[in-house]
Formats: C-alpha cells, structure tokens, sequence
C-alpha cells in the first residue's frame, strides 16, 4: 500500500481529475443552453449540470475518496494502483475516458465489500485504509488487514462521528457501518422499515438509501421519481444538503402537507382533528361518493338524423352496476358506462349501414351524457367534503358515533363555497380525490418519523406507493402525534405494505452514552415496545441543574457552551420561548429559528424531533411533559437531540421517571 506522502500525491492527482470533470461539466452547460431543442429539457439538463458543476467545485469539506480496499498486492510508488485496488468516495472520478476510474462511487457493487467486510469474513479483501482528512488536506490513515484476521475499532470513524456539527446534516458515507450499509443496498422491489433509535442514523440510512436506489435503478426511478416526506419545514432544511452533496438533486423533498397542496385557512378542534384522521372516515368518504349513483328509470334514445337509436332502462341499468362493481375510481366508472352505451348504439347504427366513425362515436358521447349524468353525476371533492361536514349523518351513520359526528359538523353558519379547509380536511380532500380518479405516483417513497402519521395520512402515501416501495423510518417512542402508532404492523397496513420488513436499529452513534442513559428512563413509561438505546459512545456530558432565574440560567450556560466546538440548541416550550430569546439576544448572543444557520438556535419543542446539536440546554422539562398529552414521548424527543453534551435546567421538580 503507499505511504503518506504517496497518498497525498494520489490525492492530488484526483483533485486535477476533479477540476478537469467540473470544466467539462460546466462547459457542456455552455453548449447545451444554445442546442437543446425543448424548452423543458433545456431546463432540466441545464439544472442538472449547473448543480453538478457546483457541488464537484465546492472541494472544502468533501474530500476526493475516503477508503480504499485492496484485494492483492498493490503498487507501493505514486504511479497507478493495480486493478485489484478500489479507492472509494461520493462520486466517480476519471481521468480519461477509457481508463480504470481513479475513485469508485460508494455505491458501485465492488463497494459494499469496504462496509461489510469483517475479520472474520474478509470477502477477500487484503487491506482496508481509511483516511482522516482536514479540509482538502489528507492528514493521516490507518489499515485494517482483514485477511490476516486483524480488525480494530476505528479512531478515525469514531472521530467523524463524534466530530462537532454546525448548520444542516451531513452524509455518512464514510461511516455507514455494516447493519445500515445492509439497509441503504435493499432492493428497490422490497419495503423496509427501520425502527431506529436515537442516533441509530435512520434518517441517513433513509437519506443513502434514495441515493443508492437512484444510482442502481435510475431509469425505473426516472420516470416516477423518488419522494422523500419529512416532518415538517425544520427538518427539511436540516437534511437538504445531503443528498446534493451525494450527486442526486432530482428528489423531490416535501412535507404531507405541502404534498397534499392544499390552502389551510382554519384549525379544527382536537376532537375534530382525532375523527378525520381515523381510518373509517375512509369508509364514509367512500359512501358518500358512491351513494350518488343511482339507478335509471328510463331507457336512452339518442335521435341520429333519421334514426334513433335507444337502450332499455333495463340494460342500462345494468351496465351502471357493473360498471359500479368493475371501476377502480368514481369517474372511471362513470366514463365507463358512457362507453358501454355509445358501443351499444354503435351496434344498432352498424347494423343499418351508419358509418360510426370517431366523429360520430364523440357526437353519441355527447348525446347520452345528460342521461348518465342523471345517474352517474359529475362529482367535486370539495363539494362532496363540504356536504359531508355540513351534515355528516347519511354517510357516517353507522360508521361513526352521534358524538364524532357533532364533532366534526360545520355550524349551520358556514357556507360550502366560501369553505376554510383544515389541515385534517385536505387529508380528507385528498381521499376524495382518490375516489374519483387516480393521481400521481412515485418510483420509491421514504417517509420518516413515520411514527406520527395518522391513518388517513398513511393512505395518502400508500396512494402514491401503490406500485413502487416504501422506506418507513421511525421510532415509536417519539410518537407525539394525537394519532402516533403503538406498533409497526398496524401502521404498515395503514401505508398499504403490511408484508414490509421491519428492522430495528438500536445503536446509538450520535447520542453519548450519558444522554441516552437518562432518556432509557422513560421508555418504561411509555405506551410502546421497543428495545432500549445502546451508546457506541462512551463520552458526553450531562448536566442537571435546579435554577431560580430560568432565562438567566439558560444565558450562562449558552455563553458556557459557545466556548466549545460546535451548534448549541436551546429547546423548550412554546410559551417560554419568547422570555429566553429575548434574555440572550439581550446578553448580545445571535440566536436563530430552527429553519435557521447559526451556531445557537431556539428551538421549541414541538419542532425539535429529527434535529441534533453538540449541545442542548433542555429547559423545563415538567413543562415539556404538562404541554401535551405524549408529553414524556416529546421529552424523550428532546433529550436525544444532544449529540455531545446536554443541560438540563429546571425551576420545577423533574418528572418523576427521571429522578
């Protein structure tokens, strides 16, 4: 294997490589705005390349490789290493076409062997080199010789792990370890879902997976896409630079509310929010669209100029109810029985010598539209929706209780067309889209903190990964929903993959060992199985403090984190979050929002799931459990959000289960 110095060498010649790729990247963007024909096409390439260009010049934190695997005996000089040896990084590297690649993208085949190889099962590797850097600086290695049954726990792995982290999430490439390497290389035909811990890297496994899945499978994945739904805009904003800095920047990266694209305009009550995200509104929705197909009455008699030709009320009823037993959504079935009618006449027009041309086969659409309209009508979600909520009882009785139907009623004030949707209607709404025709989907769906999705929110996503396969991300412990699931079978079900996968990660790789044995004392309180974290870490700090003054305590110890390395995150309650920020903007700290880049940010609790700083002050935490119903469920969440250190403030006493 080379030396430093040679390493180095080789380092630069990738860089040369690199700056060369950038170039040609760059100038076929030149060429290609003045000869792509379509404008579309123009956009999308011009996109695509421009984004490429950038990210390959960004050099800074993302050094050319990160390991190397040797299978043989390796050239020792600075000249070319022999086939037998793969350097491994985020992105292919050339240096003429041709040639062997300088670097191998993680996710090429031969690459898995540098995640799973082990000294007990070396799959033939020799050597495995990782490589510590420091900017575009190559600063050290260290070799594991597999084959010679020589394996040790990594100081430059648990370096990168436990490196401090300022601003949006990073990738992982050169730490995915053997279980999460396992996960991210899962067929694209296979859903899995991942009950991680915190800290166990499920939001990166899931983040890595789409990346892969993308490079194995981009010509299936090109046509529907990949769709990857956070919790909320926070998160969103912490996670968008990995999959950039991996090579993909064509995934789509949404909320379930921005996905359904609705305008919310008002706010149900708890109780109304609970009875439109259980699942049976699904069966009320269902009756309420189909129970305006009625039954014809008379025949249909369409003149065509000398002639008329004419279907019996007994046959056309009968192609309404196959059609109705037969059609996959609402209006399918509607078409479907005008089709079935013009094909009826068009055997009658036929048998008299008519030319039933395409001319004639629209003008006998048109005719016999009226008269399915009379039984089959058009129908619009927000008008369905609207009749149901105005009075829910000819579609819910039976189905719901008086007491949920008085819930979600309308008062007698509101008008359907001036309606003000709900977050919980345009879930609903987009049911009722569904039944009456199909909408888009997707080539892979990964949803995350899929633990808080409701019923009806479980169906919109099934809707759209009803052909393809889910990556369901989560953990039931930090289930603060209203709504949050107990088990993974029922949510499944729920997403339409009741057969998925379920895997459980329980490692922590972020989370010090001190943080995760207070958060462990809370999962005995907690309405849910799932296996206690394990630390892979033995540092961190964990502080917890009585205090009189809370804003005071909150400045001092910020001012004492910021005289380390790292983000800091102040996390409390909604309401004591005006009082802090104005106490430390007034000591002269900049303090930002958590969609924002900063080294301090105030983040209220209910926003915190999904994020992590080197050090959270964790303030008030009987508020934190007082403030909802899964109130020890979110003081679990903010807990783990500490990847270093963690304060713990309090005026009040501790919730019981932490004392």
């Amino acid at each position: 294997m080379r030396d430093l110095v040679s390493e180095r060498e080789y380092a630069e010649r990738c860089w040369a490589a690199l700056r060369r790729m950038v170039a040609g990247a760059r100038e076929n963007v030149a060429i290609g705005e003045h000869t792509w024909g379509d404008r579309y096409t123009a956009e999308r390439l011009g996109f695509y390349l421009k984004t490429l260009a950038r990210d390959m010049g960004e050099e800074g934190d993302n050094p050319p490789f990160f390991g190397v695997i040797a299978y043989g005996a390796a050239d020792s000089g600075a000249g070319e290493h022999s086939r037998q040896t793969y350097y491994l990084g985020r992105r292919h590297i050339s240096d003429a076409i041709g040639r062997p690649p300088m670097v191998i993208d993680w996710r090429a085949p031969v690459s898995a062997a540098f995640y799973q190889a082990s000294a007990v099962e070396p799959r033939g590797i020799e050597t495995r080199r990782r490589f510590g850097w420091s900017g575009q600086t190559l600063t050290s290695f260290e070799d594991e010789r597999l084959s010679a049954g020589e394996q040790a726990d990594s100081k430059l792995v648990r370096r990168e792990i436990e490196r401090a982290r300022v601003g949006p999430m990073r990738d992982i490439v050169a730490t995915i370890q053997p279980e999460q390497d396992t996960l991210v290389r899962t067929d694209l035909d296979v859903s899995v879902c991942v009950q991680g811990a915190p800290g166990t890297g499920k939001t990166a496994v899931g983040l890595h997976r789409a990346a892969y899945l993308l490079y194995a499978h981009r010509s299936r994945l090109t046509r529907n896409g990949v769709l990857v739904l956070g919790p909320n805009r926070a998160f969103l904003h912490y996670i968008s630079a990995v999959l950039p800095t991996l090579g993909e920047v064509d995934v789509e990266q949404t909320t379930i509310e921005q996905l359904l694209d609705r305008e919310v305009r008002a706010t149900d009550t708890h109780a109304a929010a609970s009875v439109k995200h259980d699942v049976r509104m699904a069966d009320v929705l269902r009756k309420a669209v189909y129970a305006r197909i009625g039954r014809p009455s008379r025949p249909v008699v369409v003149s065509d100029e000398s002639y008329k030709w004419r279907v019996n009320h007994h046959e056309f009823a009968q192609m309404v109810v196959e059609a109705e037993a037969d059609a996959t959504t609402y209006l399918t079935g509607r078409e479907r029985v005008i089709a079935r009618i013009v094909a009826a006449l068009q055997r009658q027009a036929e048998a008299r010598g008519q030319n039933c041309n395409g001319v004639w086969q629209r003008r006998m659409s048109r005719a016999v539209t009226p008269d399915v309209e009379a039984v089959w009508p058009q129908l619009k979600a927000d008008e369905v929706l609207a009749e149901v909520l105005s009075d829910p009882s000819a579609a819910a009785d039976g189905i719901l209780t008086a007491d949920e139907q008085d819930a979600i009623r309308w008062p007698r004030s509101r008008k359907a067309k001036s309606a003000r949707w709900t977050a919980a209607d345009a879930v609903l709404l987009d049911e009722v889209s569904a039944l009456l025709e199909r909408g888009p989907t997707y080539g892979h769906v990964i949803v995350d903190e899929a633990q808080d999705l409701s019923p009806m929110q479980c169906r919109a996503i099934a809707r759209r990964s009803e052909h393809s396969s889910l990556t369901v991300l989560g953990d039931l412990a930090q289930g603060t929903a209203a709504w949050a699931a107990t088990d993974w079978l029922t949510q499944l079900g729920h997403l339409g993959k009741p057969t998925a996968e379920i895997v459980a990660l329980s490692t922590g790789y972020r989370v010090p060992a001190a943080v995760v044995e207070l958060a462990n004392r809370l999962l005995a309180s907690l309405d849910v199985d799932v296996p206690p974290t394990t630390s892979f870490r033995s540092d961190g700090e964990l502080t917890i403090t009585r205090v009189d003054d809370l804003p005071a305590a909150v400045v001092e110890s910020v001012q004492r984190a910021l005289a380390q390395e790292g983000s800091v995150g102040v996390i409390a309650t909604d309401h004591e979050l005006p009082a802090l920020t104005e106490a430390l903007k007034t000591a002269g700290i900049n303090v930002v929002a958590a969609d924002g880049d900063g080294r301090v940010t105030v983040v209220p609790a209910s926003l915190a799931k999904g994020l992590e700083y080197d050090h959270v002050i964790a303030v008030e935490p009987a508020d934190i459990v007082a403030s909802e119903p899964h109130g020890l469920n979110r003081l679990y969440v903010v807990l783990t959000r500490a990847v270093s250190r963690l304060d713990v403030l309090h005026q009040r006493p501790l919730p019981s289960e932490l004392s």
